[in-house]
């Protein structure tokens, strides 16, 4: 990726309306994929368990960062969970907070990484770190702080793992989708 790639890339929502539009885009897509993989899990048979494999509320978040920064990336990200519940119910109750944390570092690691010269794949990677650790520290907060022991720090690890699956599929797409935007930002210039 070149220099004039990377500046072009961070300046495609500009304007406060076009962040604000992502933003909003955002939630309503993370509310969406996990609906839609709920769906296809009860149709299957598999339940909630499509969603907690696949992440889908985490890929719009990625994106949203990396496409319009980490003020954007991490008001989607804090703000979808509770989009959600309120919708659906999910995430539940017991969990909402910790995504809520997670989701705000994924979209403010992601969107502070979108401009450094580094591979995308790369960034989400770094993105996905950061949401983890920061949900870890929001567990342990809750646990030895406030002395809420709903989860414990092992579950988010152990989630992690059962949504590897989610995460591969965030490494394959996510840099094919910011590919197409940096082709159709050249289109247009």
């Amino acid at each position: 990726m070149t220099n004039t790639a990377v500046i072009r890339r961070t300046t495609v929502f500009h304007s406060i309306q076009a962040r604000t539009a992502a933003v909003l885009a955002a939630i309503a897509a993370a509310v969406a994929l996990p609906e839609l993989f709920h769906a296809v899990g009860a149709l299957t048979g598999a339940g909630t368990a499509l969603g907690q494999t696949f992440l889908p509320m985490h890929l719009p978040i990625l994106l949203v960062g990396l496409l319009a920064g980490p003020a954007a990336g991490a008001a989607a990200g804090s703000l979808a969970p509770a989009v959600s519940f309120l919708l659906s119910g999910m995430p539940a109750a017991g969990i909402l907070p910790f995504m809520a944390v997670e989701l705000a570092a994924y979209g403010l690691a992601a969107g502070l990484l979108a401009c450094r010269q580094m591979p995308v794949l790369l960034k989400v990677l770094l993105a996905q770190l950061a949401g983890r650790v920061c949900r870890m520290a929001a567990v342990l907060f809750a646990g030895y702080v406030l002395g809420i022991w709903g989860m414990s720090a092992a579950s988010v690890w152990t989630a992690a793992a059962a949504g590897l699956p989610g995460l591969v599929l965030q490494w394959c797409l996510i840099p094919v989708l910011m590919l197409a935007v940096e082709r159709l930002e050249r289109h247009h210039d």
